[in-house]
């Protein structure tokens, strides 16, 4: 069963609502870059692991990510970065299974571009490159480097913007529909069924590791808490597919980017407002620095 902290289901009940609802006066993005090609279209027959969508592809970006992880420590960072790499070794358990997806090379190869999209934005974080940076991600990397919020709200603010950011583009780039015409969506909902798995194991190791308040909220004794956050994970999951397909139905460059403005425009508010909800404070009872000092003493734990 799932485990999360409050902060977790205040982050996902913001992420829930429709990105046009909240970004009607959204400064407006051009298209042109925000979807780069940042791979080959996907093509069974190529000699490229990630083209064709082998499950080679999908080793290769979990040694990356484990270097990664590896190469933050105790950087407030960490925490988003061992989810992903733990929600990705639960994808490779999920796309090896006979019949889980019915194109598991296709997922292959959508696990490759969207980890890309992670990838690019923090090494232009890192690099400095900030203007190349979307504005969800900078929120959320800033925060981590100034020691800003709380374990679980680095969470919260890292899948926001790969959620509620980059995946809209990823689907859209990447196609909504099959070669035959049929659509890929349920591909896409079968996602779901995994993450449910990952999250007992990811949240106790976040807790033995690098912060022991990360789940200090999770209220015992229920499951209706879980519950509820699981439906609002996939409600969000869901919004990301129907703003792929808002992107790909737009008429002409000009309504792409409105709907490009409105993704962006709200990711970056909601991060904000994560952020905020999210702080250290005078009041709290376990501060950034005994978070560090813990992690130093952790990190390495099995």
């Amino acid at each position: 069963m799932l485990r999360h902290s409050c902060t977790l289901v205040g982050a996902l009940i913001v992420m829930s609502f429709p990105a046009s609802a909240l970004a009607e006066d959204a400064a407006f993005v051009g298209w042109s870059g925000l979807l780069p090609p940042l791979t080959s279209g996907y093509e069974p027959s190529s000699e490229d692991d990630c083209t064709a969508g082998k499950i080679q592809c999908v080793d290769k970006v979990i040694r990356v990510m484990d270097r990664h992880l590896d190469s933050l420590g105790c950087d407030h960072n960490s925490i988003f970065a061992l989810s992903y790499l733990r929600t990705t070794e639960e994808y490779r358990r999920a796309t090896t299974t006979p019949g889980f997806f019915a194109d598991p090379g296709f997922v292959n190869h959508e696990d490759a571009v969207f980890a890309r999209f992670y990838f690019d934005a923090y090494d232009d974080w890192a690099g400095n490159r900030r203007s190349t940076v979307p504005g969800a991600w900078l929120v959320a990397f800033d925060a981590a480097r100034d020691r800003q919020v709380k374990g679980s709200t680095n969470l919260s603010l890292g899948i926001n913007a790969h959620v509620n950011r980059d995946l809209p583009y990823v689907l859209a780039g990447i196609g909504l529909v099959k070669p035959d015409g049929s659509s890929r969506k349920p591909d896409h909902d079968k996602v779901n069924e995994f993450l449910n798995r990952v999250t007992d194991g990811l949240f106790l190791e976040a807790d033995r590791r690098y912060d022991p308040t990360f789940d200090a909220d999770d209220i015992p004794g229920t499951t209706a808490d879980t519950t509820a956050i699981f439906q609002l994970i996939a409600s969000w999951r869901e919004g990301a597919w129907r703003n792929a397909e808002r992107l790909v139905a737009a008429p002409t460059d000009e309504a792409r980017a409105q709907v490009s403005a409105e993704i962006e425009a709200y990711a970056t508010m909601t991060a904000q407002n994560l952020r905020d909800g999210g702080r250290y404070s005078a009041l709290s009872n376990f501060t950034a620095a005994q978070r560090d000092a813990y992690c130093a003493a952790h990190v390495g734990d099995a």
